[in-house]
């Protein structure tokens, strides 16, 4: 991957977070990051995800937590911005 693209898709990222969560620390960005991932294989190879899930029960619920953590975040940043 070119250096510029790199920066520019982190650009894209960033910025989602932002819209999100409200927020777009290091450490957000990664869980947002994992957690679209997550989604769009859970959407596009279930079976895949049995498979993850059933091997690495530990991982899969911390990724249980991280989606748990983003959509609280993303409740809370949609409640401060309607006021």
């Amino acid at each position: 991957m070119e250096k510029i693209f790199a920066q520019q898709f982190d650009a894209l990222l960033e910025k989602y977070c932002e819209l999100l969560v409200g927020e777009s620390d290091d450490l957000t960005k990664e869980k947002v990051k994992a957690w679209a991932m997550y989604s769009h294989i859970a959407k596009s190879m279930p079976a895949l995800i049995n498979h993850w899930s059933a091997m690495y029960p530990e991982a899969r619920g911390e990724m249980k937590q991280i989606i748990q953590e983003i959509k609280q975040l993303n409740e809370q940043h949609r409640k401060s911005t309607q006021k």
